[in-house]
């Protein structure tokens, strides 16, 4: 059974090194405090014992002298400890520290004609020595250990705050921001020393500067062959449109048009990588907008619109991205394939066999398929980028009874009164669009 679960912050680093150093500091004045508390105790009791045995060697020898003992002596006085009267009864001297009325003495005993003779001698002032010695060592351990912990953890911040700098320059990295530097002026100087932070920083940095250097060819390299490809595929549907009719010049026609619905997205992925694309905003009704796609996709798709609302977007990109979603249901899933508006959020599920677990996993990649089935793996990749350029959030997932399902959520127009714009339709419009209403058998395992 695990105990409870401790805040995230004790997780932190400078938590940590705060613990750490508040541990040690303990320790070590706890170490030096019993030293010190040890050694002038027992110079204090030595001092004071030294003067308990010589003035009880006085008073012995004025007592064999006959002379009258002086104040604080006295023959087996009524005070004396137990512990040194039996053994000064028993022929030894010895000193022994005691309570005397709530006052400290020091008591010095020794034999005489089978008694006890024994002197006191007022311990209090040395008994205060020790005491503010202690409440000395205590007030000084606290102040050290303040002073140290504040020390530490300024010092200790200082790095931490370094290290989330890092790891913030890496997290935008990883969003895509290729541009993004630690810029550690500990790197730019070779002259100063370098730390540990300092050399992740700048080993950081050489990453995210080829990283963005290869992307970058990989970009123009794509752009390039896209481009070049352009002209003689032009040429090439030219030419195919005047070839006689027949088998053969309607399979050139298609795989002409292939070749140039693959070079165009080919162009387009590349103009979404290198973020160069540029919304036309403009307020549309989302429910009338999802079924001109659904009406222009010719597919069999069952459209409900459980909300309608307004939204601030660009059409054109949006019609692209919905258009993908419902290719990509049809090709690759199996009916029926279902479109729900439900206010900002549209879905896009079908019954097939569901999204592959890399997709699920990493999203979207180019040119991968699995399973054999046709497709280039371009038109998720397309999508996800033209969502990210209308500000929406696109996610995909399976259903939990089976199938795929796509959800794609836009920022929702809201009027200056604060209410979302648009009337909802709760009864919803179901069958919108055509095509053969012949269900067909269920696809293999999708691919973008």
């Amino acid at each position: 059974m695990r105990g409870p679960r401790l805040p995230a912050w004790t997780a932190t680093l400078t938590w940590k090194a705060a613990v750490f150093i508040t541990v040690m500091c303990c320790a070590l004045a706890a170490l030096l405090g019993v030293l010190v508390h040890v050694s002038v105790t027992r110079q204090t009791v030595g001092q004071a014992r030294d003067k308990a045995l010589d003035k009880l060697e006085e008073v012995s020898r004025a007592y064999e002298a006959g002379e009258p003992l002086p104040p604080g002596a006295g023959m087996d006085p009524q005070d004396l400890p137990p512990s040194l009267r039996a053994l000064a009864v028993s022929g030894k001297r010895g000193t022994v520290v005691a309570d005397d009325r709530g006052r400290p003495t020091m008591w010095a005993a020794g034999p005489a004609d089978g008694r006890a003779i024994a002197v006191s001698i007022d311990y209090s002032q040395s008994a205060r020595t020790i005491t503010g010695l202690d409440q000395a060592i205590l007030g000084s351990s606290i102040l050290a250990i303040g002073a140290t912990l504040l020390v530490g953890v300024f010092g200790v911040t200082r790095v931490t705050r370094r290290l989330h700098q890092t790891a913030t320059v890496a997290r935008r990295i990883g969003a895509g921001d290729l541009d993004a530097r630690v810029n550690d002026p500990r790197t730019k100087d070779p002259s100063r020393p370098q730390d540990e932070v300092a050399t992740v920083a700048g080993a950081l940095d050489t990453m995210a500067g080829t990283l963005q250097n290869k992307l970058l060819s990989e970009q123009r390299f794509t752009a390039d062959v896209a481009h070049e490809l352009r002209t003689p595929l032009t040429g090439l549907h030219a030419a195919a449109e005047l070839l006689p009719e027949g088998r053969p010049a309607e399979l050139v026609r298609d795989r002409v048009r292939a070749m140039r619905s693959l070079t165009e997205d080919l162009l387009e992925i590349s103009r979404l990588e290198a973020g160069s694309e540029r919304v036309d905003l403009d307020l549309e009704r989302l429910g009338p907008l999802v079924e001109r796609v659904v009406r222009a996709s010719g597919t069999d798709t069952e459209l409900v619109v459980v909300r309608d609302t307004c939204v601030e977007t660009d059409k054109r990109r949006l019609e692209r991205v919905l258009s993908n979603l419902l290719g990509n249901a049809h090709k690759h899933g199996a009916l029926p394939v279902e479109l729900t508006v439900d206010g900002p959020v549209v879905t896009v599920r079908d019954h097939g066999a569901g999204y592959p677990p890399y997709l699920l996993d990493h999203g979207p990649q180019r040119f991968r398929t699995e399973g054999g089935t046709k497709g280039h793996g371009l038109g998720l990749t397309i999508a996800v980028g033209q969502a990210a350029v209308l500000g929406a959030e696109l996610s995909f997932g399976n259903a939990a009874d089976g199938g795929a399902l796509a959800r794609l959520t836009l920022p929702e127009y809201v009027d200056t009164d604060g209410a979302p714009e648009g009337p909802g339709h709760p009864d919803g419009q179901a069958g919108a669009g055509g095509g053969d209403p012949a269900r067909p058998p269920s696809g293999g395992p999708r691919t973008p």
